[in-house]
Order: structure tokens, then C-alpha cells, then sequence
């Protein structure tokens, strides 16, 4: 069974046929997935993740049931391995947003279908893929490309790890020591850098990761479940924001990244999420359109 947790299950060719899937599905809509359902199970409340599936599997014939924790018997304890045996029985696909990156691993030990991984703790690799898409589109290429990560070294940045690593993007993080990216994920990305040529840097200084980058990415300082750390975060932050003056460390035609959602005013400044380097509407779009092929490729690979 082919489940998606981290971009690591994917091989180069598998990463490639992905996004060439979503360029053909984003220029004309299709429909492998007539009849077929996906449920998606919501720890955490999300826009772009639940909208880009729900209409995704309309889109490629199929339907989505949304599920939050309150609704089903997860939230009353049934263990996970309970419900992934049973939802599996009733659906082609299962997506799963949570706290914990261990649920996803449990839920896909015990389900006979397709687990993706909507956003966990450690890992957001959907919103990777969306990301190279848009970057793609932009430069009309990856391999050679600079992004600089500026921020926390959260599960987004440990995905862009990964990614840019595969693609052959350089990629440099700026963050404090205190809060850089998952070791294990470096020490795999820098594995994968070996033969694609990417060039991996963890740094402290923001304007050292920015200079020269074809990118600049940036994300929420406080993430969902970090509530009670917001001031302390903020301290620790203020001098990573992207704003203008970051920005004329990078190249010229230099594009603003974000996952969304943006707290305007702290992680970026209303003139770079609204400017003219920005591209994070294009790149929200893009959800849509990767996770269809996410989807077509797992059913892909179930019919193998």
C-alpha cells in the first residue's frame, strides 16, 4: 500500500510524474476518481487543506467526507487503529490532519487504503508540493533555484528540506538555533542533496539565508497548539520578519512564499504579501491542483 506521510516515500521519478499530474489536471479538468470517496479526518480546523481536497475529489469525480474529531468516535476514545480499520471499509482514500505525526503512522499501519498526510507536527508535505508547483511556473524550472526558509524550523520547513533537496533547489534556513528544523530531516535531506546537487544550510543571520535567493518563505511564528508560547515566540522572532528591506538581499525578480495563514505585521509586512514579489495566491491555488494529483497517483499505484 502507497501512503503518502513524507515527501521520503517518494522517489525522484514518483516526485516528478506528481507535478507533471497536477500541470495536466490544472489545465484541463478530468476525472479518474468517478465514484470514489475520500474522508478526511480534522484534528486541527484548516481553509486551504479542506477546501483544495473537498473540491479536488468533486472535481476529479469523486466526493469527500469532512470529519472532525467531535464527530466521530476518535474523540471518544476509540483508538486510532479502530477507526482507520473502519473508515478504510468505507472509503477509497483517507486524509488526516493532526497534532501528533504518530496518529498518521498508526492510522496507516491499520488502514487498507491510502493515508495522506494533511499536516502533522513534523511533516506538511502537501503544501511542499503546491510549493515547488508554483515555483516551477514562475522560474520554469527547479533545478538551480535558491529558497530561503526565514523563520521557524517547523514542519514546513522540514518538508522544503526535503523537497527542495529532491528538486534540486537550494535551500538555506534562517532561524534562531533555538528553533531550527528536526535533525533527523536535515541529516535526510542532506542524503538526498548528495545526488540531486542541492546545497543545504542552516544559518542564524535572516539576510545570510535571503542573500541571493530566487525565493524568500516564510511562516506563522505561533503554530496551532503553541498558543501559550505567543509572547515569547514574538521576542524570539521580531528580527526574522520578511519585509522590504530583507528582500533587496535577494535577486531582482525575487518571489514572497507563504503557506498561509499570514499574521500581517509579524512573519511579513502588508507591502511584501500584497507587493508585486509576492505569489502566495497563486501558490495557494496550487493546493488545489496538487492535491488531485496526490490522489490520482495513489489510485494509481493501488491499481499496480
Amino acid at each position: 500500500m502507497k501512503h503518502f506521510l513524507t515527501m521520503l516515500e517518494l522517489s525522484k521519478q514518483e516526485f516528478e510524474e506528481i507535478l507533471n499530474t497536477a500541470k495536466s489536471l490544472k489545465r484541463a479538468q478530468q476525472q479518474p476518481l468517478k465514484g470514489k470517496v475520500l474522508g478526511m479526518i480534522f484534528e486541527k480546523p484548516s481553509t486551504r487543506t479542506r477546501v483544495s481536497f473537498e473540491v479536488g475529489m468533486q472535481q476529479l469525480g469523486g466526493h469527500a467526507v469532512y470529519l472532525n474529531k467531535n464527530d466521530i468516535q476518535i474523540g471518544r476514545g476509540e483508538t486510532v487503529a479502530d477507526t482507520s480499520r473502519v473508515l478504510s471499509r468505507y472509503c477509497d482514500f483517507l486524509m488526516a490532519r493532526v497534532f501528533s505525526h504518530s496518529t498518521l503512522e498508526e492510522m496507516a499501519k491499520y488502514s487498507s487504503v491510502p493515508v495522506i498526510n494533511g499536516l502533522s507536527d513534523i511533516h506538511h508535505p502537501c503544501q511542499i508540493m503546491g510549493d515547488l508547483l508554483t515555483l516551477q511556473e514562475k522560474f520554469g524550472k527547479l533545478m538551480g533555484l535558491k529558497l530561503a526558509y526565514v523563520g521557524d524550523g517547523n514542519n514546513v520547513c522540514n518538508s522544503l528540506l526535503i523537497g527542495c533537496a529532491m528538486a534540486g533547489v537550494h535551500i538555506s534556513v534562517g532561524c534562531p538555533n533555538s528553533h531550527a528544523p528536526n535533525k533527523d530531516v536535515i541529516r535526510e535531506a542532506n542524503n538526498i542533496a548528495k545526488s540531486t546537487g542541492s546545497k543545504i544550510e542552516i544559518v542564524d543571520d535572516p539576510v545570510d539565508a535571503v542573500r541571493n535567493a530566487h525565493a524568500i518563505y516564510t511562516d506563522t511564528w505561533v503554530s496551532m497548539g503553541d498558543e501559550a508560547q505567543k509572547e515569547e515566540r514574538e521576542k524570539i522572532f521580531k528580527n526574522y520578519q520578511v519585509n522590504s528591506v530583507l528582500g533587496h538581499y535577494a535577486t531582482p525578480n525575487w518571489v514572497f512564499m507563504h503557506c498561509l495563514p499570514a499574521h500581517r505585521g509579524q512573519e511579513v509586512t502588508n507591502d511584501v504579501i500584497d507587493g508585486k514579489h509576492s505569489v502566495v495566491w497563486d501558490e495557494a491555488e496550487n493546493r488545489l491542483h496538487i492535491q488531485k494529483a496526490i490522489l490520482a497517483f495513489l489510485d494509481k499505484r493501488r491499481s499496480i
